[in-house]
């Protein structure tokens, strides 16, 4: 088992910056590849970003590429997404998610998830 735990969330104007993180425990976080996803009201969960088991591969969804960045530190048992230049439509609930090998896109993809943390970005 591996627990994600998400944290970083709050209240943004838009243009501003946030960042997020999400601290694991349980397995050995550098063999898992980690996700993030948000879900805004009535939305289904849609992939952010994605990084590989040691940090050398990196994706991201259309909608945020170039405005966010996600990264790891695999002593701190953390991953992180950088968040610059935020719209109000970024505003969802963000989660974390982990799988063992390599990194999707897809919600299916994840065996492990955070609880989320709330990011809203007003106008």
């Amino acid at each position: 088992q591996v627990q994600l735990a998400e944290s970083g969330g709050g209240l943004v104007q838009a243009g501003g910056s946030l960042r997020v993180s999400c601290a694991a425990s349980g397995r050995t976080f550098s063999n898992y590849a980690m996700g993030w996803f948000r879900q805004a009201p009535g939305r289904e969960r849609d992939f952010v970003a994605a990084i590989s088991f040691n940090g050398g591969i990196t994706y991201y969804a259309d909608s945020v590429k170039v405005r966010f960045t996600i990264s790891r530190d695999n002593t701190k048992n953390t991953v992180y997404l950088q968040m610059n230049s935020l719209k109000p439509e970024d505003t969802a609930v963000y989660y974390c998610a982990a799988t063992f090998g390599m990194s999707g896109t897809g919600p299916d993809e994840y065996d492990y998830w955070g609880q989320g943390t709330q990011v809203t970005v007003s106008s």
